[in-house]
């Protein structure tokens, strides 16, 4: 049974044709990787598998079930901004997903409940490489340091699933490449399932295991939200000879000329 799947999953807003004819089936463990010109849905459909954006037609289930309409502990989330808390520390930062999780009333867990929590919180900071830095405050830390203090944030609740929304996008490369590594740790480490968008496609090739490519195959000029992307090429990577696979995918046409030119 597969992890994930899709038939004829659809999105639109209204009018707007976002996202149409998604077909897939993805298994566990499997790192996914999604690139595509800005504006054609990626992080559309992220949102999709996390539960806070409604399917407009078709089917998405998740272990052969409709995905839940709202997020879960088994969906974990990093985006590109720094989305933690500014007035708590690396702990408290890292501790709020059990406490919310307990009492989503008060946000608050007490006695056995927050030791507990506390102990959560320390192995996964201890996991991202933070360890050093558990009383500090968000804007005492590197841009490196807050992403990973995002990713400790996402696997408190230690999710089956792992969306990736351009994490590394605004770091300098060395920075980069250092988280390259944690992920691909974690990953592994973790039996994580991941989904990643970039646009970064030599990122792509190196991090995934399968690369999927957004793109619209239909286009009307005189009304151009009719029609939305869709997955228009689903390429398993070889991570042994990614440039090879990638060179001789280009090389055939493999992505469309636009598509390119918006990666390249």
């Amino acid at each position: 049974m597969s992890l994930l799947a899709a038939k004829r999953l659809e999105k639109h807003y209204g009018n707007h044709v976002v996202l149409e004819n998604l077909n897939f089936s993805v298994e566990p463990g499997e790192f996914v990787t999604l690139v595509g010109a800005s504006g054609c849905g990626k992080t559309t459909f992220l949102k999709m598998l996390l539960g806070t954006e409604a399917i407009s037609k078709g089917s998405l289930t998740l272990d052969d079930q409709p995905i839940p309409n709202e997020p879960g502990p088994d969906r974990g989330v990093v985006f590109q901004k720094y989305s933690v808390f500014p007035h708590l520390t690396v702990l408290g930062n890292v501790m709020m997903a059990d406490e919310l999780h307990s009492s989503k009333l008060l946000g608050k867990s007490f006695g056995a409940a927050k030791r507990r929590a506390i102990e959560k919180a320390h192995a996964r900071i201890d996991e991202v490489g933070l360890d050093q830095a558990l009383d500090k405050y968000p804007h005492e830390l590197s841009g490196g340091m807050q992403q990973r203090l995002a990713i400790a944030q996402a696997l408190m609740m230690r999710p089956r699933m792992l969306l990736l929304d351009e994490p590394f996008g605004a770091l300098d490369p060395g920075i980069r490449q250092d988280m390259h590594v944690l992920i691909n740790r974690l990953w592994q480490e973790q039996q994580l399932t991941i989904f990643m968008i970039t646009h970064d496609l030599k990122e792509a090739f190196e991090l995934g295991t399968r690369l999927w490519v957004f793109d619209k195959t239909r286009h009307d000029p005189q009304a151009p939200e009719a029609y939305g992307a869709t997955i228009t090429y689903d390429l398993p990577i070889s991570r042994d000879r990614p440039s090879e696979a990638l060179k001789e995918k280009l090389q055939q046409g493999g992505l469309q000329t636009h598509t390119q030119e918006t990666l390249l």
